[in-house]
Formats: structure tokens, sequence, C-alpha cells
């Protein structure tokens, strides 16, 4: 007799989601989906507003990375003004991005993933937490904070508060960097480094006792996207789209972001509020495609700062015979590759002498009806797209969001955890915190909401084919 498990909620992720497994009468996993049940409808209650709100509307979308939807709704309303914003501006905003990837990726790893990858998947849920990894690795886990803190403080430096800064805006930033503070973020710097070092230390001398998770996070061929410089560099602003095929070839090189309505497609599912999108020239549901971290280092062919590349080629090296890195385990080292590489970026554009430059807005009204704005999250790439009338009146609006492009992949990943690990006779905790992580491995952001710290609720019910609860396990 079937039989059905649900984990819910997930935990340890940003927002609200559960997962569902579905067994045979054998007691073996036949098939999981991981479930988004929040619906918040930002694209529908946009309309109707002006364009020159957007960034501060949009960044509520999410209280972890609201200078993700500021960069790309502010490049939407520079393509409805047809204006460029000043150079300094613009780097600027790069540098609150990178900011944003450090703390964001912090807060991943530190927080969210390393209570599993330093106490265990396995080890008692009520420890298995950042309060429990302060009473067990206290200058770990410190020191995580810091580093997540320091991402915040450049936020909060640039934009005056580190969650939904009214900064970015069509044409530029409203607010220089100060001296001040560029001086602050050169003598921390060293610090931010020194952790940075320290985690990729700590999660590399863990692969061997993680082999096992490894092969079955999340390993499986598929396509990856992202955004590269034109020559190919790693890229968190701006860039051309590049997609690559599991084999390593590359399939789309050099498109303008503009123009992503050509390889992507979006399709619903009535179990899941969040989107399904699909590389469209392989149609649904056999286009699907990875973004973020571990798809970025993928499809770009260096990162360009000494630092990131000497671990971007030990990186690859657990690719296959030099295909890309196929397991979602993985997106832990390509998080912590970016934070040392924003670093790097930071420290670069704090020797700029232009960085405080007081000119950093470009003036102009609506010259387009059509605005598209794209930037890397720290969780894959992300696009707004805006249509607007002769007043700059928003008429639709279409947000492809990163872990949605995931979406495909995720349930992919619970499914291959769950029938590496899930005995439907003989359920225990540990076993569906195993899959509880592969979904952590992507980060998934899906509201302003963070489960992070304490012991979580889950309700777990075996039901058979004639609705009865078979089995039962509540914690929390």
């Amino acid at each position: 007799m079937s039989k059905t498990i649900t984990i819910d909620p997930v935990t340890r992720i940003e927002g609200h989601a559960k997962i569902t497994i579905q067994l045979n009468e054998q007691g073996l996993v036949d098939d999981a989906r991981f479930h988004v049940t929040e619906f918040r409808g930002f694209e529908k209650f946009c309309e109707g507003r002006s364009f020159w709100e957007m960034p501060g509307i949009t960044a509520r979308v999410c209280g972890i990375c609201p200078v993700s939807h500021l960069m790309a709704s502010s490049k939407a309303g520079d393509a409805i003004l047809s204006t460029r914003p000043p150079d300094t501006a613009v780097r600027l905003r790069r540098i609150m991005n990178w900011a944003q990837y450090v703390q964001s990726h912090a807060l991943s790893f530190f927080h969210l993933s390393a209570p599993d990858l330093l106490l265990g998947m396995e080890s008692d849920p009520g420890q298995r937490h950042v309060v429990g990894l302060l009473q067990q690795y206290p200058d770990i886990a410190r020191r995580g904070i810091r580093l997540r803190q320091f991402g915040q403080d450049i936020i909060r430096m640039l934009g005056g508060k580190s969650v939904h800064p009214a900064w970015t805006v069509p044409g530029g930033v409203r607010e220089a960097l100060h001296p001040e503070s560029r001086d602050e973020i050169r003598q921390r710097l060293p610090e931010a480094f020194d952790t940075a070092l320290l985690a990729l230390s700590l999660l590399k001398d863990s692969f061997e006792k993680f082999e096992r998770e490894t092969k079955t996070y999340g390993d499986f061929p598929s396509l990856f996207m992202g955004l590269v410089t034109p020559e190919g560099g790693l890229e968190h602003y701006d860039g051309l789209l590049r997609v690559v095929d599991s084999e390593g070839k590359v399939l789309v090189d050099g498109i303008d972001p503009a123009r992503y309505q050509e390889i992507i497609g979006e399709a619903v599912e009535p179990w899941s509020y969040l989107k399904f999108p699909y590389y469209k020239p392989y149609g649904y549901p056999d286009g699907m495609y990875r973004v973020g971290p571990l798809a970025r280092l993928n499809v770009c062919d260096f990162a360009g700062t000494p630092r990131a590349d000497r671990e971007l080629r030990q990186f690859r090296r657990l690719g296959s015979l030099g295909k890309p890195v196929s397991s979602s385990f993985h997106y832990h080292y390509a998080r912590l590759i970016e934070i040392l590489f924003a670093l790097e970026k930071i420290e670069e554009f704090m020797e700029d002498p232009d960085i405080t430059r007081t000119h950093i807005r470009s003036w102009a009204g609506v010259n387009q009806p059509i605005g598209i704005g794209v930037s890397e999250a720290p969780r894959g790439t992300l696009f707004h797209h805006y249509k607007v009338d002769q007043q700059g009146i928003l008429q639709t609006v279409n947000l492809i969001i990163a872990t949605g492009q995931n979406n495909l992949a995720m349930n992919h990943t619970v499914k291959q955890i769950a029938q590496a690990y899930v005995d439907g006779n003989h359920l225990s905790e540990g076993m569906l915190n195993r899959i509880e992580h592969g979904i952590r491995t992507y980060d998934p952001c899906l509201s302003c909401s963070t489960h992070a710290v304490g012991q979580m609720p889950l309700h777990v019910q075996l039901v058979d084919a004639a609705g009865q609860v078979v089995a039962e396990q509540v914690r929390g």
C-alpha cells in the first residue's frame, strides 16, 4: 500500500515550504516534491505604480537579498530612461552588490548549513543550529557572524541601513561613499579575508567525510546559466548570458540579457506557488537548468582576481574529465569562493581614487516603454521586466527569481536524496534533515523570513492510500 511522508515546514531556509515523499508498497521512494506554500503576488500589485518606486518596493521581496532587487529594478529603470548612470555610481552599485554576497553567503554557510556540516547531518536537532554551533565551535561561529556583519555594514555605509536601503534609483544612486567609510572598509578587510579562508579550509577538510553526500545531494546532468563578462570572466552585476550543458558545451554565449525571453520559458504546477523556468529550446521539463554560485563558476572561464582564481582551479578538479562540477553539494564550496572574489573586488575598488566622487546620478524622463534589468543575486540570475506608459506607470511586471530557476533542480535533488536515504519502514529525524539539507545547498530565498535559530517545528506523517495515518513524528 502506497504511503506519503510530509516534511512541513522545511527548516533553516529563507521562507516557507514543505516536502512530500511518496513511497510504494515496498516502502521505497517513488517520487518526492518540494512545495513552496506561500503566495506574495508582487508582480500583480506593482501594476499601476510608478517605475521610480520599484527599487524600494521590490527590495521588500526579500529581507536577505534586497540589494539584488534594488540592482535589477534600478537597471530596468535605467533602460526606461535610456540613460547610463555615472561611472562612480556603477562602481558603488557593484560594491553594495558584492557586500551583499559577503553577508548572504556567510549567512548560508555559517548559520544555515554549518550546523549540518560541523555537527553532523543526524546530530541532535536540539543542538543542530547556530546556537549549538556557538557552544561547540565558538570561535568559528563568532567569526562567521562578524563576516556577515562586515557585508551588512558596507551596505549600511552606502545606503544608510543594512536592510532595504532606498539608495539605488533609476539613473544612479542617492548618496556617495564617504572617505571615512572607505577607510573603515579598508581596515576591516584583512579579518574578512582570514575568515573566508578559514571557512574554505574547514569545508575542504570535510570533503572525505561527505563523499556519499557529494554523490547523492543533487548530482545529475543539467544545464547551467549565468552572466559572464564580455571576456568570459565571473560577473555579478552586468554582462552577457551564457548557458552550458553537463558536458561543458556552450549552448548560448554572449546574448544580451534583455533577450532572455528567447531562451527562458516559465511553467507552472498546481502543487507549488513557485514557477518553473526552463531552457526553451529543450522544452519543459527537459530544459532544467541551474543558476547561482555553482552555475556561475561552471559557466565562467576565469574569476579575475588572484585568490579566487586559485580556488577556482581547485574547484574545477571536482568535475569529471574537465566537465562542469555537477554535484549541488558543491554549492557550499562555490559560495565561499564567491565571498573571496567579492572581498578582492571590494578591496580593488577601495583603491580607486574616484570612488568618493559625488557625481552619482543621471537624470532623464521616460524614453522607452520597456525596461529589463538583470543582475546576479547570490542565489542566481535575477530578471526584472517592466512595461510602462508615457507617464512611467507600470502596465505589466514580470520577475524571474533565481530560486525559481533552480526549482526543477531542487525537486530532482529532493527525490535523489530521498531515494538514497529514506526507509519508509524506519523513519528517523536525521533522514529527513538530510533531505532538507539538499534544499539548503541551493540556499533558496522564498520570502523575507529566515528560520535560523532554535528547534523549528517539524510534522511528518505516513499516510496510506485510504488516508489513514500509519506513522507520525512531531518535533518543536
